[in-house]
């Protein structure tokens, strides 16, 4: 069951990708486009509920297992022998890779759904299917196999995927401009993982999860080697994350990634490939419990990245782009988890977030579906009278990442601003706790411009505003329900001392006990305590939402005389051009890089260029003097003849003189 969940998104994306994108759909099934794409439809979402099922059956059986036996491994083939080294092709279904696997099966099902009714008009629709089917399939390599050089690969495989997806309207340059900017930022980052995989081998001699992990956890192997190495690569993986998820300076690819399908941006901004980095590090927690260094550049890169995120999207107009730097910064929450070695809350809020923001990204689709292409939050307005299941379930999206209490962002939240004032990380707690008042304020300030108060929708677009179809809306509400109820699998155990249940968090439970993951315990003061961080939590994410409220819906008036005064008036413009950040890179980096490139191909045509051509040119004219001496006449040859006799008669008497 292990290799057929792997392998059955793999079946996919050949049939769609080979059959029907090439063109053979038509000749072995008949009929016009719409029979096909019911066939196409039917095998894109089939091979991922396939995998969703073997999936789940696979965690039951784990659950029935003991605790410290709770693994199951499957290899298939040994792939790389090489003396005393080798690797093997082998998947690995832990705790870890259990919940990475759910969530990435069912978030996608959810998704190819969806796109079932998004893209049913598209012409590309078989190769879209093709793609995302691969996509899903590396992914499912990444977190499943068991081994370095088999998580690069589905860390590479991703990296493709995404850039097809991303340019998948590649007829419009700038879709494919910003394609190619997903793909070589993340080269950049891939670079310094890859280099990792490097010392790791170099270190431990070996590739393998369980070999590198045990040596890692040795006391004894570890005084065998500087310590300043488990940091180095611990350094170095770090920036493999920071590519894949988006991280301080890393991060520019992920908001033009929105130049693809939405349902696309679902899929990599939601549950996969932007988690990838998260999951990575905690598969490698080893390392970094053992480097203190390692953690603090972290979380600290991480708070920083949750903050100039959060900042970012309080002025975007464009409703995918918000969300999609509401991504980056809650991608930071993760981090900041995970760097102070609360592993298992950072995969918690993984968990819920890929509900909340899958739901998310899919209404602002339903939104855009209905607008007829329109994404600018500012030609909006009233919507929830046209579309009320797209508005109340983003609501339920905008509320649940917000942290209102008892949905499933407030459970996840509140265990990361815990973990992190507990581990004694208290300036990197106030700027947590700071950008909770802000999420909820960039948020409310999306769902209100969106959905509530006067309509600024164009006369051409009103009248044809609807619902989207069934096949579009139930994927909300389902996901919806996620954003509700989901974060009840993890209940801090002091909420749940409340009413007498004595292990409430039973995702920390399930997810502690793994082999791989070895939780920091905390070394703050409990000065605020449980209770008092998460009142003031609540404290802020209700400012926020008030805030929102009172500037976009009681005095709209109000907000234009802030952004009057010069210095509001100056932030304002630096958080709606990004903080200029791609500007930045364009003058340090790209305008140098191009000028240096220019001069390079100067050289290039005029020196090297130059000295092939001119060689041939010599030979050219070398060659045209010879042959305009071949006359073909007998006399011409024959005075040629005589010349050459009576020059070696001159030469033979002058040098006998």
């Amino acid at each position: 069951m292990l290799t057929l969940i792997v392998l059955a998104p793999l079946a996919g994306a050949a049939i769609n990708g080979l059959v029907f994108a090439l063109g053979f759909g038509k000749r072995l099934f008949g009929g016009g486009p719409h029979n096909e794409n019911k066939i196409v439809s039917f095998i894109g979402c089939g091979v991922i509920l396939i995998s969703a099922l073997l999936s789940t059956l696979l965690f039951i059986r784990l659950l029935g297992l003991d605790i410290s036996q709770r693994q199951i491994i499957q290899e298939l083939f040994l792939w790389i022998p090489s003396g005393d080294f080798s690797v093997d092709v082998e998947f690995l279904f832990d705790p870890l890779s259990s919940v990475m696997a759910l969530v990435v099966t069912w978030i996608s099902f959810i998704i190819h759904v969806y796109s079932v009714g998004y893209m049913h008009s598209d012409p590309s629709y078989s190769r879209y299917f093709a793609f995302l089917n691969l996509f899903v399939f590396f992914m499912l390599v990444l977190v499943l196999g068991n081994s370095f050089p088999l998580m690069f690969i589905g860390w590479e495989g991703v990296g493709l995927a995404s850039y097809l997806l991303i340019g998948f309207w590649y007829e419009d340059s700038e879709n494919a401009y910003f394609g190619r900017k997903a793909f070589i930022v993340n080269r950049i980052g891939d670079f310094g993982f890859i280099i990792g995989i490097f010392l790791i081998f170099f270190v431990f001699s070996s590739t393998s999860f369980p070999e590198v992990f045990s040596k890692a956890n040795d006391p004894a192997f570890r005084q065998g080697i500087p310590s300043e190495v488990i940091t180095v690569i611990a350094l170095l993986l770090f920036i493999g994350a920071v590519g894949k998820s988006a991280q301080f300076p890393l991060y520019v690819w992920l908001p033009d990634a929105m130049a693809g399908p939405t349902p696309v941006s679902a899929l990599i901004h939601a549950a996969t490939m932007v988690t990838a980095g998260a999951y990575m590090i905690a598969r490698c927690s080893v390392f970094y419990t053992h480097s203190a260094t390692a953690q603090m550049v972290v979380v600290s890169i991480a708070a920083f990245t949750a903050l100039l995120a959060a900042t970012i999207a309080m002025t975007q107009n464009d409703i995918k782009k918000v969300l999609a730097y509401s991504t980056i910064s809650q991608l930071g929450y993760m981090f900041m988890a995970i760097g102070v070695g609360a592993y298992a809350a950072g995969l918690f809020h993984l968990v819920t977030h890929a509900f909340f923001k899958a739901l998310l990204f899919l209404g602002s689709g339903s939104v855009i579906h209905s607008m007829e292409g329109e994404q600018d939050i500012m030609k909006m307005g009233g919507l929830r009278r046209f579309i009320p299941v797209t508005a109340y379930t983003f609501l339920i999206g905008t509320s649940a990442i917000s942290g209102i209490p008892f949905l499933s962002g407030f459970f996840s939240k509140d265990e990361i601003l815990g973990s992190i004032y507990e581990r004694g990380y208290y300036f990197h707690w106030l700027i947590a706790i700071i950008t909770v008042c802000i999420t909820a304020l960039y948020m409310f300030r999306l769902y209100l411009l969106t959905f509530e108060g006067t309509s600024r929708v164009a006369d051409s677009i009103r009248g044809k505003i609807h619902e989207s179809p069934t096949i579009m809306t139930v994927p909300l509400v389902v996901l919806a329900i996620l954003s509700l109820i989901g974060g009840y699998i993890g209940v801090p155990d002091f909420m749940g001392e409340l009413f007498g249940i004595k292990h409430s968090n039973v995702f920390e439970d399930y997810m502690i006990p793994s082999v791989f993951l070895k939780e920091m315990q905390p070394t703050g003061h409990h000065i605020l305590g449980h209770w008092g961080i998460t009142l003031l939590s609540m404290i802020l994410a209700g400012l926020g939402i008030g805030i929102a409220i009172y500037l976009y819906i009681v005095r709209p008036s109000t907000l234009e005389g802030l952004t009057a005064r010069p210095a509001l008036s100056s932030i304002y413009r630096l958080s709606y051009g990004k903080w200029f950040v791609d500007e930045i890179y364009d003058l340090a980096f790209l305008r140098p890089f191009n000028y240096l490139s220019d001069k390079a191909s100067l050289f290039d045509l005029r020196i090297i260029d130059g000295a092939v051509n001119g060689i041939s040119d010599i030979v050219i004219k070398v060659a045209i003097l010879l042959r305009s001496m071949q006359t073909g006449l007998l006399r011409f040859y024959a005075a040629i003849m005589a010349i050459g006799a009576a020059l070696i008669v001159i030469y033979f008497v002058l040098s006998a003189g």
